[in-house]
């Protein structure tokens, strides 16, 4: 398998975000995170917009 399919870093970070995002909230909803201030999803989902946008800039390069 030496030539498997790799991810630029930017795409690696982005869908890192997303599912730290993803797991926070869910964990949120069901009340296991519920310590944590809601500022922290908000700025975990502008994280994921301004990293899926610098990834796609960076790609129609």
């Amino acid at each position: 398998m030496a030539n498997r399919f790799r991810l630029r870093p930017a795409t690696q970070l982005f869908l890192t975000l997303v599912g730290m995002t993803a797991a926070v909230w869910v964990l949120r909803g069901i009340g296991l995170l519920t310590f944590l201030p809601g500022i922290v999803l908000w700025i975990l989902i502008v994280a994921c917009f301004a990293t899926g946008i610098v990834n796609s800039l960076r790609s129609a390069r």
